[in-house]
């Protein structure tokens, strides 16, 4: 891992491990995880946003102003709203998406949660999405969350990651594994 992103990451588990733990006390853990689900929704819809956390040309005092008429707006529950200024007076923000991504952790871990990365070759139902989630639960034993992403590419089939593991039952690695053992025998 290089310096810079190393550094970013600590920054980044310090203001998420804040939050968290006055939220947690605040018994309010329901609130940060909407909260969270609001930002990263606008995070990936907001290139002008994105732009504010990481570009050096605003100030320190246009970054906080924009940053806490954004989070009133969104409605952001204090803590949350409180750390952002807090990081724009800091010249901090451009850690904002890992942040959001410590505080799912922190969260899910907290709830005994895992989080299982789902990539199909077409958009998952709610009942395939709720049927793979029991599955997983029962492999895993722990409630697990389904972070579902779409590649045609696939084919067909899944491709489920959940911690260090992977189960790749994709059409697309089928034949890739058929390709390979045709190149061996001929």
């Amino acid at each position: 891992m290089s310096d810079s992103a190393s550094i970013s990451s600590g920054i980044a588990e310090r203001y998420a491990t804040a939050v968290f733990e006055i939220v947690k006390e605040a018994g309010e853990l329901p609130t940060l995880e909407g909260n969270l689900d609001d930002l990263s929704a606008a995070l990936d819809e907001s290139a002008d946003l994105r732009d504010l956390l990481v570009n050096p040309v605003y100030s320190r005092d246009a970054q906080g102003a924009a940053i806490k008429a954004v989070a009133s707006k969104m409605g952001l529950m204090p803590a949350m709203t409180n750390v952002l200024g807090l990081m724009a007076s800091k010249r901090r923000l451009f850690v904002v998406p890992q942040m959001v991504t410590l505080l799912r952790e922190m969260i899910a871990k907290e709830k005994g949660e895992v989080t299982a990365e789902v990539t199909s070759a077409q958009a998952l139902t709610d009942a395939q999405a709720a049927q793979l989630a029991d599955a997983l639960k029962a492999k895993v034993g722990k409630d697990v969350k389904i972070n579902a992403t779409v590649d045609e590419s696939l084919i067909g089939g899944l491709v489920v990651k959940v911690g260090s593991k992977m189960i790749d039952t994709s059409i697309r690695a089928k034949l890739n594994s058929l390709q390979n053992a045709m190149k061996e025998v001929g």
